[in-house]
Order: C-alpha cells, then sequence, then structure tokens
C-alpha cells in the first residue's frame, strides 16, 4: 500500500507537480500580503516552515500517484491539475499585467488601473460572466440537426458568446463610465491633477479593454471545460468531434511535459495537464482572434461617450457592429446582381462600398471558417494570421481613439 514511498518516480514527481503549482500561487499570494510574503522570506524559520508545506504537498501528489497509479482515468486528474494552473496562471496575468503598465505610462497607467479595478467591482461584470457561463451550457446540450457536425456548430457558438459578452460589457463600461464622469464634472477633479485629457481617455480605454480581456479569458476556461463534455452529448457523433489545432498543440506541447517528468504515472499525470494547458493555448488564438473586434468596438464606444450620452452611444455601436458585418455581404451581391445597372441598385452598391470602406472589417475575426473547413487548419498559420488580424485591430483602435481626442480636447468640461 505504501510502495510509492520507495518509489524514487513519484516522489520526484510529485515534488515537481508541487513546485510548480505553488510557484504559480507565489505571486498572488504576495499580492494578497506583500508585507507577510517579505517577512517570511527575511526569516529563516518560516522559509523553512515554507519549504516543509512543499514538500508535504509534494508527498501527497506521490500518494496520489501511488493510489491511481494503475487507473486509466490518471490523465484526467492531470487534466483537472492543469486546469487548476491555468487559472493560477490567470489570477497571476489579472493582478500584474495593469502594475506593469503603470510603470511604462505613469499617467495614463493610474488611470487605467483605476478603471480596471472599477470594470472588476462592478456587478455588470460578474452577471455577464454568469450569463456567459450558463449560455455556454446551454448551447452544450442543444441539438443543432448538422448531420455530424454539431461540436463543430457548438465550439462556433461558444467562440460568439465570449465575443459577445465581452463586446457587451465593454461598450456598456466604457459609455457610462466615461459619459457620466464627464457629465457628473468627475473628470474636471481627475484632470485637476498632472493628467491631460490625452492620458484620462487612453488610460479610461486600457483599463476597460484589460477588463474585458478578464472576462474572455475567464469565459475561455468554461468553453475548454465545455468543449471536453460536449461530445458525451451526441453520442452517435462522438468520434467526429476532432479539433485539429488542439491535437497539434498537443504533439507540440507532450514532448516537453514528458521530459520534465519521471517516467510512469507522474508523466500520465502530467501528460493530462499538458492536454488541457495545449487546449487552452489552442483556444487563445481563438480568443486573441475575436477579441480584437471587441477591441475596435470599444474604442469606437469610448471616441463616442466624450460627446454622446449613454443611449445614443450604444445604438451607434450596434450599428457598426450590423453594418460592418452586412457591408461586404451587400457588396458581393449588388455586384453580381442580374439588377447591376439599374439605379436603385447602383444607390445600395455605393453606399454598401462607403460603409464597407469606412467601416472596420469585422468579418476579418469570425472563427467560423477556421471551425467549420474540410480540411485541417495548421496551429501556427492559424497564430500568423490571428497577429496580421490584431495589427489591423490596433491600427483602426488607433484612429478610433484619435478621433476620440479630437472630440474630447473641444469638450467643455465645466
Amino acid at each position: 500500500m505504501f510502495s510509492w514511498l520507495t518509489n524514487p518516480n513519484l516522489l520526484a514527481g510529485g515534488m515537481i507537480l508541487a513546485a510548480i503549482q505553488v510557484l504559480a500561487a507565489l505571486p498572488w499570494l504576495f499580492a494578497l500580503d506583500p508585507k507577510g510574503f517579505r517577512n517570511t522570506l527575511r526569516d529563516p524559520k518560516s522559509m523553512g516552515l515554507f519549504v516543509l508545506g512543499v514538500m508535504a504537498i509534494g508527498i501527497g501528489f506521490a500518494a496520489f500517484l501511488g493510489f491511481r497509479g494503475d487507473s486509466s482515468h490518471l490523465g484526467i486528474y492531470g487534466r483537472v491539475y492543469g486546469g487548476f494552473l491555468y487559472q493560477q496562471l490567470l489570477i497571476d496575468l489579472f493582478i500584474y499585467a495593469p502594475y506593469f503598465l503603470t510603470l511604462l505610462f505613469p499617467k495614463a497607467g493610474a488611470v487605467a488601473l483605476a478603471a480596471y479595478r472599477e470594470g472588476w467591482r462592478q456587478p455588470l461584470f460578474w452577471m455577464i460572466y454568469a450569463f456567459g457561463n450558463a449560455a455556454t451550457w446551454v448551447a452544450v446540450v442543444l441539438p443543432y440537426f448538422t448531420f455530424g457536425d454539431d461540436f463543430k456548430m457548438f465550439k462556433q457558438i461558444g467562440f460568439d458568446i465570449i465575443m459577445l459578452c465581452g463586446l457587451l460589457f465593454g461598450t456598456l463600461a466604457s459609455s457610462i463610465s466615461i459619459a457620466e464622469e464627464i457629465e457628473g464634472r468627475t473628470a474636471i477633479t481627475v484632470m485637476s491633477k498632472p493628467i491631460s485629457r490625452r492620458s484620462f481617455l487612453i488610460g479610461k480605454f486600457i483599463g476597460i479593454l484589460m477588463a474585458c480581456a478578464a472576462l474572455c479569458l475567464l469565459l475561455s476556461v468554461n468553453l475548454t471545460a465545455a468543449l471536453e463534455v460536449a461530445p458525451s452529448f451526441d453520442p452517435i457523433n462522438e468520434d467526429r468531434a476532432y479539433d485539429p489545432m488542439p491535437e497539434q498543440a498537443k504533439a507540440e506541447l507532450k514532448p516537453h511535459v514528458a521530459s520534465i517528468l519521471p517516467k510512469g504515472a507522474a508523466t500520465s499525470f502530467g501528460l493530462g495537464a499538458g492536454d488541457w494547458l495545449a487546449e487552452s493555448f489552442a483556444h487563445l488564438l481563438g480568443i486573441g482572434l475575436i477579441f480584437g473586434q471587441v477591441m475596435i468596438l470599444v474604442a469606437i464606444a469610448t471616441a463616442l461617450a466624450t460627446r454622446l450620452p449613454f443611449v445614443v452611444n450604444l445604438v451607434v455601436v450596434l450599428c457598426v457592429y450590423f453594418f460592418g458585418h452586412l457591408a461586404p455581404v451587400v457588396v458581393r451581391v449588388t455586384e453580381n446582381s442580374p439588377n447591376a445597372g439599374q439605379t436603385s441598385s447602383r444607390l445600395i452598391r455605393f453606399l454598401a462600398q462607403t460603409f464597407d470602406t469606412l467601416l472596420p472589417a469585422l468579418e476579418f475575426f469570425k472563427m467560423s471558417p477556421a471551425i467549420v473547413r474540410d480540411t485541417p487548419l495548421d496551429l501556427w498559420a492559424f497564430a500568423g494570421y490571428v497577429g496580421t488580424v490584431t495589427g489591423y485591430s490596433i491600427l483602426y483602435t488607433t484612429i478610433a481613439l484619435l478621433v476620440g481626442l479630437l472630440l474630447f480636447e473641444d469638450r467643455d468640461l465645466a
């Protein structure tokens, strides 16, 4: 029963797994109690107790691996471990990314940090988060009647839910926060300090955008879990629930996981954790793609919030969203229409081309072409495409913010 005590591979594997988990927890433990964390580092006795605690966790992992060493579900337990590790890494990112921003841009970063914290505290944030999680799991059990492609349909809907949740929160937060501070004269108090209007507006946008990113990343954890169990709700087509990009990510990551863990049960457990981390990485590329759309529309909402009230701003952003998706379709339809020479068709085509030129090309941010396809899509080719589209979204966002700064410079705040 206690044979694992004499198995060096199990003990070493348990210690490695414990060390990885503890190292991932150190940043947010420091954020919770910085003074106590520093005191622990300076006190040899406290450090000794800390090391003993890590060893105890490692022995616990070794005992679990020894007890479940012959279990066929060891990889599933590893996936649970990988899920907790991934969430800890996200918490580290959520805590320290704003502070790094304040080091690079002190004034705008201070405003961004305040807006970021305000976004987390809003009940709206957690209501949208709960709605996104619930909608994703409802989509798991819905029948799609796609003749074997229900898994692809669900995955596409899952990414759309994340995009809509991020867009809804970002638009509402920017419209309400900036407009209320301007109308309530709070912005005057902020800019009475050595903070310019440029730093105020850019800081607000970055803070709200970081809160949107946090919301999308949290929802991505739920989507990964839902994609794991979705095939079991359609046993007939379970063998067709295949996603090539996560599988390619697993092939890239698993050799590295196997190289740092001893052979045996620890490797099986670690490969399960690698499965979750690889799938999360592949899904992060999709999150990055749809987040470009959120970035552009939040930038437009931020720019318009300097002049327009909340309701009008929301309506304009919704119109940009619909026309941005609809304009390219109308252009293609009018060009191939048999009545293309008529005056009415030419007018419609002119308006569609105008919208297609001025509005953002939101069709570039769709995940459906990457999901619903007959041939597999290479992971790194898709990563290159995501990088290119992200560059486009940054460029359009910069233009929208410049227009917002022009509108804000002439705004009377008194």
